[in-house]
């Protein structure tokens, strides 16, 4: 029976096409969809995933990174004073307007006050320091090369930022930011573009560097909750970037709509599927009804839809995996936010065949027009 399946799939292929075609289309809506989720929605952490700090301290009670709010930079000297900690750095957020060259109109950019020395911490997996060094020129700033047109400037331009005068030393990748533009400066030239008098004294964020990064969450807690530096609490890198990418996804509603979406792709696909399997095992029921007269139980006959269901879903996949796969390239090429991880990959693929087995199910419900009697009408 199960030869009967593959070689019924190779001699009536015409038939199966459209169901193979509906579980690779639908199989790929879901890679490419769970590939921006994690793009875009990963991108709210690329502060924290793209810098090498173990750890971070904040103001009790923040949600994502883009909603730090200013602690006082007492609490350095207490990341410091622990042994366990080896390097502290700070962290300045400031919300600002950019005015480009050309009108492109006033834009909204997050600057990103940074260490540029070699060793610094933020930012150190996307800047090399050949391109930190740029930064000590007052009012550099480095953008990211996909946000060069949306702000209007190319490298040597100058623009201004909440009024003062900025110059784009240099472009990287990597540094684009969910909900508006990252903007990457020193330290001092975000100290003279934060305009906020409130923030005098303070920073938005200090990160630091452990001996012994195995042992983030036990430091993390001991550090946490000590009011004699004023109000913080200190995060590891890796719970503050699941903690703003859960934020974005859920408390933003973003997350809720993107399930519906992927709930909308796996039912009309599964109604698409059944419905093209139904009509190829209406096809052949004269077949299966000869099946049935020369002996061959309806047992067995069902094993051959559902043999042909899970090839279906299995050529599906390939072509899924491969458009999906050239897809993720070309996206890359034109710096659009798409991550893809093997378990992710894995989850959509066994959804795509649990598509293809439900239309098997589904179709199995026409053998009961093949009975035998029918061959004498």
């Amino acid at each position: 029976m199960v030869a009967l399946a593959r070689k019924t799939l190779i001699h009536e292929w015409r038939r199966f096409l459209p169901a193979i075609l509906a579980v690779g289309f639908a199989g790929l809506l879901q890679l490419l969809q769970a590939a921006l989720v994690l793009g875009i929605f990963g991108s709210a952490s690329v502060y924290i995933t793209g810098s090498s700090a173990d750890l971070w301290a904040s103001y009790p009670g923040t949600q994502s990174v883009n909603l730090g709010r200013p602690i006082s930079e007492d609490v350095a000297m207490r990341l410091r004073m622990d042994p366990d900690v080896t390097k502290v750095e700070p962290f300045r957020w400031v919300d600002a307007d950019w005015r480009g060259p050309r009108d492109t109109g006033g834009v909204s950019v997050f600057v990103s006050g940074i260490d540029p020395r070699p060793d610094g911490m933020m930012f150190s997996h996307a800047l090399p320091p050949a391109l930190r060094a740029l930064l000590n020129e007052p009012g550099a700033v480095i953008v990211d090369k996909a946000d060069l047109d949306s702000l209007g400037v190319n490298i040597g331009d100058t623009a201004a930022i909440n009024g003062q005068r900025v110059r784009v030393v240099g472009v990287s990748s990597g540094l684009r930011a969910l909900g508006g533009v990252n903007i990457v400066a020193s330290l001092d030239t975000a100290r003279v573009l934060d305009l906020d008098p409130a923030a005098a004294g303070m920073t938005t964020y200090f990160v630091a560097k452990l001996r012994d990064p195995s042992k983030a969450k036990m430091i993390a807690k001991r550090l946490s909750g000590q009011d004699t530096f004023g109000p913080y609490t200190v995060w590891t890198a890796k719970d503050f970037a699941r903690q703003s990418q859960l934020y974005w996804m859920f408390d933003t509603g973003a997350g809720a709509g993107v399930l519906f979406l992927a709930g909308i792709v796996f039912l009309v696909g599964a109604v698409i599927t059944s419905q093209t399997l139904i009509a190829a095992v209406i096809g052949s029921i004269r077949e299966y009804a000869t099946l049935n007269a020369l002996g061959v139980g309806r047992g067995s006959l069902r094993k051959v839809v559902m043999e042909q269901a899970f090839w279906v879903g299995a050529l599906g996949l390939i072509c899924s995996i491969v458009i999906g796969a050239l897809m993720l390239i070309i996206a890359r090429n034109r710096s659009v936010p798409m991550e893809l991880h093997p378990i992710t990959a894995a989850l959509c693929m066994a959804l795509s065949m649990a598509l293809a087995i439900v239309s098997g199910l589904a179709a199995m419900r026409s053998l009961r027009r093949a009975d035998p009697a029918s061959l004498l009408r």
